[in-house]
């Protein structure tokens, strides 16, 4: 079985929204009500966008390691279809996982049969067949993307999980690409992509590496998230803050082989309080201008479609307040900041003639990632740029002196850390 190669980004990016159901969030799939559903989904294309990405939650769609449920599936069959009726394409996340600081792992993996999950065979295997039967379940869909093999589950590999499943950089690697292959196999030819939270960028020895996720799949995903110490150190209008998600794009680049990878901006939101519900708009709008700005951007996908409802418990405050609309489906100042950009269908920018010079040698795995993360000295120094209206790309320091890498990039200024500073 082959894993998926990239495909060029489409000639205007795209625009969508991560699918949080309003009536009871992920719990829906308990008791899937079509109609509910289709309530939902008219909201969000009421806005303009043209896709979703939705989240089955894996204990409920493979309770046991040789069950998949079948209702399970028809269901998203269901929500596919439901979405394609009203223009929207669909993206389908399956290690579900983690959403919104709560972990859903199956029984057979946890506890009495605890197993490692990205080493132990027979987990391996049961996690291939669910991900081939979700994507063969779709495969025959117009409209559906593609797979995206898990949301952010390297979290369960390393600090600051309080039980992580350790595993090696080569273990990483090993399980993304059978992983990747297992998509590829139900549904060839799609957009099958993985995606990781930015400890892939930022935390020295991370297993998961800047590599893995510029370089495997169809498309290297992203997620910035500013409470990451980005807003805390610059505030919710400093310029680190409305770049952050363009950083992390033209990082990414710096690792891929291909100069022209396409980026999806898969997870972007303005968390409360750091971003205060009367400054979301304005924060939408600058994250979307800087991010825009990038070239190879695949498309945006905000995080996310509906409010929590307050009748659920135990979430972390911000995650109440995230959604473009509220629990009843009103659209809140953001939603209506992204809805105006997505109308707009703004074109593909300019390459970034001025890149900064990242001092990494090893290209698998960078000395020291923190470098790179809200405070390094990388980090800073790329602000810095940024704020004097500057627009740094990102080369790593081995291919800094490559005419012809940086020539197809369309660089034509390298600076140093010490320069920008």
């Amino acid at each position: 079985m082959s894993t998926p190669t990239a495909a060029p980004a489409p000639r205007t990016p795209r625009f969508g929204v991560n699918y949080t159901p309003s009536r009871g969030w992920f719990h829906h799939w308990l008791d899937f009500d079509p109609d509910e559903v289709a309530a939902d989904l008219d909201s969000v294309a009421a806005l303009g966008l043209d896709h979703v990405r939705v989240f089955p939650l894996w204990p409920v769609f493979q309770p046991n390691r040789t069950l998949i449920r079948p209702r399970a599936v028809y269901d998203l069959v269901r929500l596919a279809d439901a979405a394609a009726a009203r223009g929207l394409d669909v993206g389908v996340d399956g290690l579900q996982g983690h959403l919104s600081s709560f972990d859903f792992l199956p029984a057979w993996t946890r506890t009495w049969h605890r197993r490692n999950l990205f080493t132990d065979p027979e987990v391996l295997s049961g996690q291939e067949e669910y991900l081939r039967t979700l994507a063969a379940a779709l495969a025959d869909r117009p409209n559906f993307l593609g797979m995206t093999v898990g949301n952010e589950i390297d979290q369960f590999s390393d600090d600051p999980h309080p039980n992580p499943d350790r595993i090696t950089p080569a273990e990483a690697g090993a399980w993304l690409e059978r992983m990747l292959a297992a998509c590829e196999a139900g549904a060839p030819g799609r957009f099958h992509v993985h995606a990781e939270y930015d400890a892939a960028w930022y935390r020295d020895g991370h297993p998961f590496t800047l590599a893995h996720a510029a370089r495997l799949g169809a498309a290297t995903a992203v997620h910035s998230w500013v409470f990451n110490g980005t807003a805390q150190r610059h505030g919710r209008s400093g310029t680190a803050t409305r770049h952050h998600a363009a950083y992390l794009v033209e990082l990414s680049k710096a690792w891929a082989d291909d100069p022209h990878r396409p980026v999806w901006l898969q997870e972007v939101g303005a968390p409360a309080p750091l971003v205060p519900p009367e400054h979301a708009a304005a924060f939408t709008e600058a994250t979307l201008t800087a991010a825009l700005d990038c070239e190879d951007l695949w498309g945006v996908t905000w995080w996310c479609s509906h409010d929590v409802s307050r009748d659920l418990a135990d979430f972390p405050e911000l995650e109440y307040s995230l959604g473009l609309l509220t629990n009843d489906r009103r659209v809140k100042p953001a939603g209506r900041a992204l809805a105006r950009t997505a109308r707009q269908r703004p074109g593909r920018p300019a390459p970034r003639t001025t890149a900064l010079v990242l001092d990494a040698d090893d290209a698998a795995r960078p000395p020291s990632r923190s470098a790179c993360a809200p405070g390094g000295v990388f980090f800073e120094a790329w602000a810095a740029l940024a704020g004097r209206g500057v627009r740094p790309a990102v080369v790593r320091a081995e291919l800094a002196g490559d005419r012809t890498h940086l020539a197809t990039r369309g660089i034509r200024e390298v600076v140093t850390v010490a320069d920008a500073r």
